[in-house]
């Protein structure tokens, strides 16, 4: 009999695309098309198609390892753990618990997430807990919180991208980060709308655009506030909405005003025409979104730039109502579910602040421990990464590769080095691994069960399609034989729908709810979008009133792409459908919340937000000795720090190393020819890559793809410099400059 496939999901980005998977009779897995899942239906790219190639014993680690004589040799899974517990015991004993550090991330199933936190601040007893989750999305958690009271990347699903009027693209490069999506925003222009992406490269996504604006790098702030000024300016406010459904206008009006279109065409290098053409595009149309990504996110004032964009949604009427609003564009494969459920420095299970008393006491109550116990928010991912082997001389290390994506990685690589103990839990040998005192192999998302949330807040289940080599523990049962070496015997099970299940009573009230969600209900449907109370069918936080009838459209929207509010002729996303009875046999279990914001905003009061900022400059601006920006980002055959993508031969083919893209005046200044060599300098570091040239990037902008370790490093270049809220480092621009390098000279 051949073996049935499994349905599951991809394991690399904050699409979780689904697909089949089915193992062949020479030990290998085979990759199948999933048609009825919607996020993709069944579209992958080239990562999702090759990820089983990292199951391979060819690639993958099969033994823990130990370091002996400076060498990292095989070793049994006793000795391991035992050198484990005994390293953080010591640690523990002789400077306390907080010189024991957790670094988490964003790839984690949920219940893993949840387990790390937990052993975190119960086992060690530690606040030194963060992930490098901080390094994605952080600055648009943060300005979705104050703004809505609730982050969620999406406030709604992917599928209402194509009805919506435009869709201005801020930041982002779906079409090479993850490419099944761009069907979204082809669908979108099929449908008669319109977008607008805004990104100082010309992109294979600006490429489909219908206006692209190409601002200098770490400007979006002001360009977001001078498309304000001029919504403003021609009288585009809607009134009404602002006044019913909002608070704190006048404050960012007047900040708005403060940045006239000449004197932000000044800063950013847009054009005033295309700035009054982006706005006449944005608000003609009934409905339209504001969709952010790294870009403008990953800045020393990340967060304020976020707010400015969701102010210039709500000003326009544009959020919480029907294929409208803001949303992120989430970078990790469980980026959404990673920070929702306790692997933050700040947060507990559910979404719940770390600082809220009620807070502890629930999930204290859920974990039997007392409140007091628990430890208080601690150090944000690279002020954590840069306490290495100072306050924390001990560190666990779960699912992350920080010498190659942390910034300013020689730094953090050095102080990686100068730790008491390192253990690090992976599935191959990744730069940070070859560091460590101790290495465990653990299963992958192939051969376990686990749930994640995607960039929508669907939660989903991942099923095991095959079994882990033998002598390969999952990091639940890691976990749950450190905790029990460490004292701690109970709490920590290894069954991971059973741990989901202590989830869901952990997120329980809090604003990311799952306690209405089950494994089966996840077996049975397309996912379930938190939040999810089980009480009732009441909405969560947030949600709409009428939450309970979140279903999907029943009537065929095709006729009508942009709906006008005529629930006569289009349903509203939360009409009643009553005819369209929940999948599940459970049809008095909450159906989970699609759409968020339709009737009210998490606030108390129901109202959204406005936050007035102004613009400033970027932390290190170009000057005479570093007279060029550098930007970073990634290629669509790498993924992320490349620890695993870089092991399979297909990816490596297409993208094999790093490269500096610079325009053609830039390139002739230097004497530099297509494929040559170049340095880039800046104040923390040197990396030389082939120089690609090309007219598709600003003239005083370089880029470099950060996915690779060595000379080409692009994070050794990296500015550490952190947004005062979010926390999350200035990776999107920092001052350099650009030398010629000798071919025998270059590696």
């Amino acid at each position: 009999m051949p073996n049935s496939p499994t349905p599951t999901h991809c394991p690399y980005c904050a699409l979780q695309c689904g697909m089949n998977l089915t193992p062949a009779p020479d030990g290998t897995v085979e990759v199948g098309e999933r048609a009825d899942f919607p996020v993709n239906r069944g579209a992958l790219c080239g990562k999702g198609r090759t990820a089983p190639a990292v199951l391979s014993s060819r690639v993958r680690l099969t033994s823990p390892l130990v370091r002996t004589g400076g060498t990292l040799v095989p070793a049994t899974w006793d000795e391991a753990l035992d050198r484990i517990a005994g390293g953080l015991a010591r640690t523990r004993s002789e400077h306390g618990p907080d010189a024991c550090g957790v670094f988490g991330g964003g790839g984690l199933t949920n219940e893993k997430a949840y387990t790390l936190g937990k052993f975190a601040r119960i086992v060690l007893g530690t606040s030194q807990i963060d992930y490098n989750g901080r390094f994605c999305m952080s600055s648009a958690a943060a300005g979705g919180i104050k703004a809505f009271g609730l982050d969620r990347g999406l406030p709604f699903p992917l599928e209402d991208i194509p009805k919506s009027g435009c869709v201005i693209l801020v930041g982002s490069n779906p079409a090479e980060t993850m490419p099944p999506a761009l069907r979204f925003f082809t669908e979108l222009k099929e449908n008669g709308g319109t977008l607008i992406v805004i990104d100082p490269r010309r992109t294979r996504t600006a490429e489909q655009a219908d206006l692209h604006l190409m601002p200098r790098p770490g400007t979006d702030l002001a360009l977001a506030l001078g498309l304000l000024h001029l919504v403003v300016a021609q009288g585009r406010v809607d009134e009404e909405y602002v006044r019913e459904r909002t608070v704190g206008w006048e404050d960012a009006r007047a900040a708005a005003m403060a940045h006239w279109p000449e004197y932000v065409e000044r800063i950013t290098g847009v054009p005033v025409p295309q700035l009054r053409e982006t706005v006449r595009l944005f608000c003609e149309p009934e409905s339209a979104m504001v969709l952010t990504a790294r870009g403008p996110e990953q800045q020393s004032k990340g967060t304020d730039t976020v707010s400015a964009w969701i102010n210039l949604c709500l000003a326009t009427g544009r959020a919480g109502r029907p294929y409208s609003g803001y949303g992120c564009l989430t970078g990790q494969g469980n980026g959404q579910g990673g920070r929702e459920h306790g692997q933050k420095a700040d947060q507990l299970p559910g979404y719940r602040k770390l600082d809220d008393p009620a807070a502890r006491a629930h999930v204290a109550e859920v974990w039997g421990v007392d409140p007091d116990s628990l430890p208080g928010p601690g150090r944000s991912a690279y002020e954590l990464l840069d306490a290495l082997g100072t306050d924390i001389r001990s560190l666990l290390l779960m699912g992350s590769n920080p010498v190659v994506s942390a910034p300013r990685a020689a730094h953090i690589e050095e102080r990686i080095k100068s730790l008491d103990f390192l253990a690090v839990c992976d599935v191959v040998l990744s730069e940070t691994a070859a560091l460590a005192d101790v290495v465990l192999p653990v299963t992958q998302w192939a051969e376990e069960t686990g749930t994640t949330t995607n960039l929508e807040g669907r939660v989903l289940l991942r099923r095991k399609a095959i079994s882990p080599p033998d002598g390969i523990l999952s990091d639940l049962e890691v976990l749950h034989e450190l905790a029990d070496r460490l004292g701690v015997e109970k709490g920590f099970p290894t069954d991971p729908e059973e741990v989901f299940e202590e989830l869901r009573r952990a997120s329980a009230g809090g604003p990311a709810d799952y306690s209405g969600i089950t494994y089966r209900r996840l077996a049975e449907e397309d996912g379930v979008f938190w939040p999810c109370p089980s009480e009732d069918t009441t909405a969560g936080p947030g949600a709409t009133e009428n939450s309970a009838a979140q279903l999907r459209p029943t009537a065929d929207t095709t006729a009508q792409p942009h709906p006008t509010g005529n629930t006569t002729t289009q349903p509203h996303p939360t009409e009643n459908t009553t005819t369209q009875p929940h999948p599940t046999a459970d049809t008095a279990a909450h159906p989970g919340t699609p759409r968020l914001f339709l009737d009210r905003f998490a606030h108390p009061d129901g109202r959204a937000r406005f936050v007035p900022v102004s613009h400033r400059a970027v932390a290190e601006e170009p000057d005479a000795e570093y007279p060029v920006l550098l930007t970073t980002g990634r290629v669509v055959a790498q993924y992320q720090s490349g620890a695993q993508t870089r092991r399979v031969d297909e990816l490596n083919a297409a993208a094999p190393g790093p490269f500096v893209e610079l325009h053609p005046r830039l390139a002739e200044r230097l004497g530099a020819a297509e494929g040559d060599p170049v340095a880039v300098v800046s104040r923390r570091g040197r990396a030389v890559a082939p120089a690609r040239i090309t007219l598709g990037i600003r003239p005083d902008t370089v880029f470099m793809p950060f996915h690779w370790y060595g000379e080409g490093r692009a994070n050794t270049l990296t500015n550490p410099a952190l947004d005062p809220t979010s926390r999350m480092p200035e990776f999107k621009a920092c001052a350099v400059r650009v030398e010629p390098v000798e071919r025998q000279d270059a590696g």
